[in-house]
């Protein structure tokens, strides 16, 4: 029987393995959850490296968030990323939510995103 953790190695590889067929060469939004903080990079997959990132651990954003384990922080994150890659010159992504759930936390970094500037 698989556990837990295999499963949800499976389902990222899935959703991945989904998301390169429809990139066309976009640079793609991964975005990992964990108990107590969020994170996001974009990361441009042909030349194998991180363009932008983001997350509650950053010094700017800490000092102005409670938690970095709820929606708040998630869309704090999200502009944030969004500023990063505009910087980088980015604007076209691809979402890989990894193996999460397109709700709650995960969900609201990419609404922001989106206001932020990103497309996807």
């Amino acid at each position: 029987m698989a556990t837990l953790k295999e499963n949800l190695r499976r389902r990222a590889s899935r959703i991945r393995r989904s998301i390169k067929k429809v990139a066309n060469g976009r640079p793609r939004l991964s975005v990992h959850r964990s108990s107590k903080n969020i994170y996001a990079q974009i990361i441009d997959d042909t030349a194998g490296r991180t363009l932008a990132a983001a997350s509650t651990l950053d010094t700017s954003l800490r000092s102005q968030l409670k938690t970095g384990a709820d929606t708040e922080a998630a869309a704090a994150v999200g502009k944030l990323v969004a500023e990063r890659a505009k910087e980088a010159g980015v604007t076209d992504v691809v979402f890989d939510r990894g193996a999460f759930i397109y709700h709650g936390r995960i969900k609201a970094l990419a609404e922001s995103a989106r206001e932020g500037g990103l497309n996807f």
